[in-house]
């Protein structure tokens, strides 16, 4: 590594954040500890993929550093093991030169950059702040999800039912006429969609709707029935 030049990106992140170091030279390993907690990174470093496969994940915006040949585990056989644990860390692949086109396998796989031995700190730093935005937003994305979904799941068969015809655009007697029930009562479930949904309008209803992807041909009728 080269020496790491002051710079206004390398302000730490807003919220605690992890990477996870995975590299036989134990030289380079402690260097990009230094390096990652002097910016107020968690750093934990692993001298082969089994090391990190027997540990616990950390619950945070966390991204992997991952060099590309390793012994026993190669980084690449690593990177399908994860994609096959459904593990979506963003990985950052540490190469030789002679290792480019594996690099290309690597990013073609799923991998957010690689750097290039020797590389400068800064590359090296803004490749984890991006990625772990990357995660940071990944996480988020699937805490509003898991939420709606919990909303979702407090509805009754029905109050699905007309959930799902009001945020495909039916007017109340439509639904009605769809479900042989009357207005009022469609009204009153409709109501109390909206109640434990917590939403005051329609177009927040179908939001959610969207985020459920309710209305695709192959999850509703499953969405429906939970």
């Amino acid at each position: 590594m080269t020496q790491r030049r002051p710079s206004s990106q390398n302000t730490p992140l807003p919220e605690p954040a992890t990477v996870l170091v995975v590299d036989d030279d134990a030289s380079l390993r402690e260097a990009l500890s230094s390096l990652f907690r002097s910016v107020g990174l968690d750093v934990r470093s692993f001298a082969s993929a089994p090391g990190l496969l027997q540990s616990k994940l950390p619950d945070a915006p966390t991204c992997l550093v991952l060099d590309i040949r390793l012994p026993g585990l190669s980084g690449l056989d690593f990177q399908a093991q994860l994609a096959k644990a459904n593990i979506h860390i963003p990985i950052i692949i540490v190469t030789g030169h002679g290792d480019i086109p594996m690099s290309v396998r690597a990013m073609k796989a799923g991998a957010v950059d690689f750097l290039t031995k020797p590389f400068r700190d800064q590359d090296m730093l803004d490749a984890v702040a991006q990625a772990i935005e990357r995660d940071r937003v990944r996480r988020d994305s699937e805490k509003a999800l898991t939420e709606v979904r919990r909303l979702f799941e407090s509805l009754t068969t029905r109050e699905r039912e007309i959930m799902t015809l009001v945020t495909a655009g039916l007017m109340n007697k439509q639904v009605a006429a769809e479900l042989d029930l009357s207005e009022i009562t469609v009204k009153i479930h409709r109501g109390h969609v909206m109640k434990k949904m917590g939403v005051r309008s329609l177009a927040d209803l179908v939001r959610m709707a969207e985020i459920l992807e309710l209305h695709s041909a192959k999850s509703s009728q499953a969405q429906i029935n939970g």
